[in-house]
């Protein structure tokens, strides 16, 4: 029979640091429950608006590059103005020699 009360006794006080440990962990999940968890954004706002900056400067110099890249595109010619004008000249004046042969 004593062998019965030890198992009885050790089981009894299990029981009770089990139900200790219960209670424990009952007060620390409400204690968790009650916590409110606040993010601190800060660091990330700055780290973003750094990012923002450096994006907007990118664009900006974008945007300058297809401008003066536009600019050179429209002054960009293939053939100088003067050079142009020649050739037109010759041509009348080839085309007004040759029908002047022609006519006499």
């Amino acid at each position: 029979m004593t062998k019965l009360e030890e198992l009885t006794a050790l089981l009894v006080n299990e029981l009770h640091h089990f139900n200790k440990n219960i209670e424990r962990l009952e007060k620390i999940s409400e204690q968790l429950n009650k916590t409110k968890i606040k993010m601190d954004v800060a660091e990330y706002k700055t780290i973003i608006e750094e990012h923002k900056q450096q994006m907007a400067a990118h664009l900006n110099s974008m945007e300058r590059f297809e401008s003066r890249f536009s600019d050179k595109i429209k002054r960009a010619k293939i053939y100088p103005t003067w050079a142009v004008v020649v050739f037109i000249i010759c041509i009348v004046v080839t085309v007004g020699l040759v029908s002047y042969r022609f006519m006499k």
